[in-house]
């Protein structure tokens, strides 16, 4: 493994840690299990429902 893969590796595992990859796994999500079925939401309009539910339900986080 390259440098460039062990960079791959590293950015792949911090945005996993600090949850950037949400929006790509509810892509997969939506395509796998709902084809067709669910409109896809845009990047912009996820994080902003993501956001909306957890001011609505707020669980154990420190902010």
């Amino acid at each position: 493994m390259g440098v460039t893969g062990m960079a791959r590796g590293i950015r792949w595992y911090v945005r996993g840690l600090m949850g950037e990859d949400a929006y790509d796994k509810y892509l997969e999500h939506v395509r796998g299990e709902h084809a067709g079925a669910v409109p896809v939401m845009t990047e912009r309009e996820f994080w902003r429902d993501r956001t909306d539910r957890q001011d609505a339900n707020p669980e154990g986080r420190c902010c």
